[in-house]
């Protein structure tokens, strides 16, 4: 209870309250003592005008002033039954009402006169502040009811008044905070629907090339079925287009999951020498064959804490490209070293480079220079990359100088 009412007092407008109810108390005890104080002298008025009216009334019978004066001395003790009978023969007792009895009726009247006209101001002044407290609230309520209603209709552009303390408004921040994790929510999964929606376009796109080219393969070795050499040649040229529509849907689905976050990364304690060499192992093969060197630089006792398999994939991918666009007789380099506070593998070519206008789109989704129109792949290995890179909390940059080279920098913090 205690909290409660702390937690109310921080609420400006019931704090106000409360100070008007302290200030009305304080009034109400002050007209209390005030109203004691007039019924007493009323009470003193009267009391001394009946003792006037009995003196003055003996005293014209004739009734000696000692006797008057020692009657009225002793007015307060002698009660006797016989001056209690004589009064009840007179119709003088407890019964009697009192507009029979002059000083009880003047009395009386002057107190009820005073009690309406000190009582009557406090209670309307008790009323009409109440009235206008419960009022303002009302119009809280009603303000907060309304905000809400938006909230449920999905429009987030207003929010709860927050600019006091209290328990009610301590209510309004918590209804405030769901509605923006509400707000969050439908933002993400709109998100969500608009990424679906690209990635089912982007997919279709891709595919109608090779499946185009497949129809076509497919009805040239129907009308030739009598030139073998011709079925060799198209039966070739369909296995590649089953090869890269493999390799694009595989790399779709891969950079999918990675985007919705559906991939959790298990973070080890990796050998980055034997990381490298696991990342470039089938790609040795078509180096040697295409008359190019992978040379690898670095310690042999660096590590570095990531997911092997998928970092593996994104070194195999910058790797791949840097194969796709360098000439015969090219040098990639893979080198690697670390700091206290970084690790950082770097894989430059000394191949064809980027060009400036390119070099800021390299790492979208199926981008491919105008200039790298004849090379291989689908424009999806680096953009895989940057995703597998960031997803571990790293970062990848690249520079390049046409026709003198690209450099890819990764960098992992500990």
């Amino acid at each position: 209870m205690k909290k409660i009412h702390l937690s109310l007092m921080h609420d400006r407008q019931i704090r106000r309250y409360y100070t008007f109810l302290i200030t009305f108390c304080l009034l109400l005890l002050i007209t209390a003592v005030l109203f004691c104080g007039r019924l007493t002298g009323s009470a003193k008025t009267m009391l001394l005008s009946h003792d006037e009216a009995i003196a003055s009334s003996l005293i014209e019978q004739g009734v000696p002033e000692t006797i008057i004066a020692k009657a009225l001395a002793d007015i307060d003790t002698a009660h006797t039954q016989e001056g209690t009978a004589l009064l009840w023969k007179l119709g003088i007792r407890p019964s009697l009402d009192a507009q029979f009895l002059p000083h009880l009726d003047a009395f009386q009247k002057n107190a009820w006169h005073f009690t309406f006209a000190a009582l009557l101001p406090i209670c309307f002044l008790l009323l009409g502040i109440s009235l206008l407290f419960l009022n303002r609230r009302d119009r809280l309520y009603r303000q907060a009811f309304s905000i809400i209603d938006k909230y449920i209709d999905g429009d987030y552009s207003c929010h709860l008044p927050q600019t006091d303390e209290g328990t009610v408004y301590q209510l309004f921040s918590s209804v405030d905070r769901l509605a923006t994790m509400l707000q969050a929510q439908n933002e993400t999964e709109y998100k969500s629907k608009i990424f679906l929606r690209n990635t089912i376009s982007d997919i279709s796109h891709q595919l109608r090339t090779p499946l185009a080219a497949l129809s076509m393969y497919q009805e040239i070795m129907e009308n030739e079925p009598d030139h073998p050499a011709v079925i060799q040649k198209f039966t070739a040229k369909t296995e590649l287009a089953l090869k890269r529509m493999e390799q694009l849907i595989e790399s779709m689905l891969k950079i999918t999951r990675l985007d919705a976050g559906s991939i959790v990364f298990e973070q080890k304690i990796c050998n980055l020498p034997e990381l490298v060499s696991h990342a470039i192992n089938d790609l040795t093969t078509r180096a040697r064959g295409e008359y190019k060197e992978i040379i690898l630089e670095g310690s042999s006792e660096e590590t570095l804490v990531c997911d092997p398999s998928w970092t593996s994939e994104a070194i195999a991918n910058i790797v791949k490209n840097a194969l796709d666009h360098t000439t015969t007789n090219s040098i990639i380099r893979i080198s690697w070293d670390s700091s206290p506070i970084t690790s950082r593998i770097i894989i430059s070519d000394n191949g064809d480079g980027i060009a400036p206008e390119d070099i800021h789109h390299i790492f979208k989704r199926f981008y491919r220079s105008h200039k790298s129109s004849d090379a291989p792949g689908i424009g999806l290995g680096l953009p895989l990359a940057k995703s597998i890179i960031e997803g571990q909390g790293g970062t990848i940059s690249v520079q390049s100088t046409p026709d003198m080279g690209t450099t890819f920098t990764i960098l992992f913090t500990p």
